[in-house]
């Protein structure tokens, strides 16, 4: 078939010019052969992803737009880590990749993709905790990845370039140190993460859990990917202390400890990724409404931030490293 007759696809998307996607597809069928078929996939907040089968593969092409680089993605950490995690047997192939544009051409995966719904309410914590195990023992990432330092790098750019500024954001600013001192205590040894662990970044088999989506990976603590998970997709305390229990085989003080540590890197999860949104609503060409998305997460860091747990976890993370 000729690659024009795909065009139809992206007629109503003008996020992607046809032209793009035609220099993707010509360079795939060098690759791996005639093109059969092509659909655009929903769900992407930063990228255009299109399933792609040729007549030897069935594949997941992401483009990436021009406004990437203001939120803190190295598309050179993505291709490498992304390798990294798929030698790991917890990743996606990683089959090419492209510049001017960026794109990524991975292996499309068997299996249902996650919603945070499902982590609610399906039996999934255990495959979901050993999946990220089996990406924690990936060898070393390219980068470290540090919300702290992320989420100061996006509000200067938010401030420097005016763009909207939740309510009484900067009224934090006491707490945050407060909570970034006592995480720097008796820190956990890095390892490879994910990052960003909403539940569609999940992909389900039944049997075993995978893990795609490597845009802001970097060497992590493991509590920050525990930590994440829960705020992403608002998992109750209950599931998060089963996750964490399931990732470190704890319980007792110790599994306390290792919840509380979680819980904090979720309350910056929220606090960082809400000034992401702010970028995204100024520069993003996708219809939608990302400073909607972004105040969900604020209004729960705030009742965080002003509730009265906060003081229980800095201590119990005090504690933490002490018996492990």
């Amino acid at each position: 078939m000729e690659i024009s007759q795909y065009r139809t696809v992206i007629d109503s998307d003008r996020r992607v010019s046809a032209d793009r996607l035609d220099r993707v597809l010509a360079r795939l069928e060098l690759l791996v052969g005639p093109v059969i078929s092509i659909e655009r996939l929903s769900g992407g907040l930063t990228n255009e992803n299109y399933r792609v089968r040729t007549s030897s593969a069935d594949l997941v092409v992401r483009i990436a737009p021009e406004t990437s680089g203001l939120l803190a993605i190295d598309r050179v950490n993505e291709y490498e880590n992304s390798i990294a995690a798929a030698e790991a047997g917890v990743g996606a192939p990683v089959v090419d990749h492209m510049e001017d544009p960026y794109v990524l051409v991975i292996a499309h995966l068997e299996g249902r993709t996650l919603s945070a719904k499902d982590l609610r309410e399906c039996d999934c914590l255990e495959r979901v905790a050993q999946a990220c195990r089996v990406l924690h023992r990936a060898r070393r990432f390219r980068n470290d990845f540090n919300m702290f330092a992320v989420q100061q790098g996006y509000l200067r750019l938010v401030l420097e370039r005016g763009f909207r500024l939740p309510k009484g954001y900067l009224d934090f600013d006491d707490r945050i140190a407060v909570i970034r001192k006592a995480m720097s205590e008796r820190p956990e040894k890095l390892v490879p993460c994910n990052n960003d662990l909403l539940a569609e970044n999940f992909i389900d088999d039944g049997e075993r859990v995978r893990i795609i989506d490597y845009e802001y990976s970097g060497n992590n603590e493991p509590s920050f990917e525990l930590g994440n998970i829960w705020s992403e997709s608002n998992l109750s305390r209950e599931q998060l202390e089963s996750l964490v229990a399931y990732y470190y085989g704890l319980s007792g003080a110790a599994l306390r400890e290792k919840v509380a540590r979680a819980r904090l890197w979720g309350l910056m999860s929220k606090y960082g990724w809400t000034l992401w949104a702010s970028i995204q609503a100024s520069v993003a060409q996708i219809d939608f409404d990302f400073w909607s998305w972004g105040m969900e997460k604020y209004d729960r860091a705030v009742a965080e931030l002003e509730g009265p747990d906060l003081d229980g976890l800095l201590q119990d993370v005090a504690m933490s490293g002490s018996r492990l």
